[in-house]
């Protein structure tokens, strides 16, 4: 596979397509120096984005978390969104769309000066955790906690939000673990890297309150299909240690899909029916 710089294809660039090579920002993009960029992870299936509207509107309303206006509306960035999928000739496809400050007459943390872009680019990926949904994915306990809502726009998918998920995987995968576990700011269960977490034990589904990390919509899905199934969902604070008495356990998101946990730190899960239904469900759903 060739890196994501060098690949045949188009991207959306600025309202236009262009060739996936040509895609380039300048080295003074405001972006690359403060981190002011947003972004979505969509996933297409037989052609169709799940959930797509519901992500170009978060995308605006993370914008205007950083205070970026950008200058497109929701039917104009679906529309984008499908074009771009149209020129790939893609129809089960991940979908990229980024909004970030460029450069311009601004290069100090102050940047209100300078343009808003926005790009979609889209690919071919599989399971984000290889064999996981077979196995159940092994995480690590992240050093880093999740912020407070008075120190980030912690509702926000920003970019810079995502900086100790990187350097947390990377230590999770020289670990032989597919992912980290964060705690919050106060020492509660969080998420993952990239993906929210749920927990089952005596028949009742448990997941941590969404209160300083992103609600995803994923993890929204799933609790309205468990829901629909008449089984509580019980959203709360949950302490690190309940961990040993939870029975199974599982991510959502929208690359990890639901992926059953095998494995957090010291505390081990079944791979159960429930988990493995919901990865069931959650397939036809979105390939209804």
């Amino acid at each position: 596979m060739a890196g994501y710089d060098d690949r045949d294809g188009k991207i959306w660039l600025d309202g236009q397509l262009v060739d996936w090579r040509e895609a380039n920002v300048h080295i003074l993009t405001h972006a690359m120096h403060y981190a002011s960029s947003v972004f979505e992870g969509e996933r297409a299936y037989g052609g169709t984005i799940f959930k797509s509207r519901l992500h170009s509107e978060r995308l605006l309303f993370s914008g205007r978390e950083l205070d970026m206006e950008i200058p497109y509306t929701v039917d104009e960035i679906e529309a984008a969104k499908v074009e771009t999928l149209a020129a790939n000739g893609l129809t089960d496809a991940y979908v990229r769309c980024l909004a970030w400050r460029g450069a311009g007459e601004d290069m100090g943390v102050s940047s209100s000066r300078n343009p808003v872009r926005m790009a979609i680019a889209t690919w071919g990926w599989g399971d984000y955790y290889g064999d996981a949904k077979m196995k159940g994915a092994k995480l690590d306990i992240a050093k880093w906690k999740r912020p407070s809502p008075e120190t980030a726009p912690v509702h926000a998918k920003a970019a810079g939000l995502y900086m100790i998920c990187t350097a947390s995987k990377h230590i999770a995968e020289a670990k032989g673990c597919s992912d980290a576990l964060f705690m919050d700011y106060r020492g509660y269960v969080a998420e993952a890297t990239g993906a929210n977490i749920f927990f089952v034990k005596d028949g009742e589904v448990h997941t941590p309150k969404p209160d300083c990390f992103l609600n995803g919509l994923t993890r929204q899905t799933v609790i309205g299909l468990l829901e629909d199934r008449q089984i509580k969902v019980i959203e709360r604070h949950i302490e690190p240690g309940e961990m040993e008495g939870f029975e199974q356990c599982w991510l959502t998101g929208t690359a990890a899909e639901v992926t059953p946990v095998g494995q957090i730190g010291d505390y081990n899960f079944e791979v159960g029916a429930l988990a493995k239904d919901m990865v069931k469900t959650y397939e036809a759903l979105v390939r209804a």
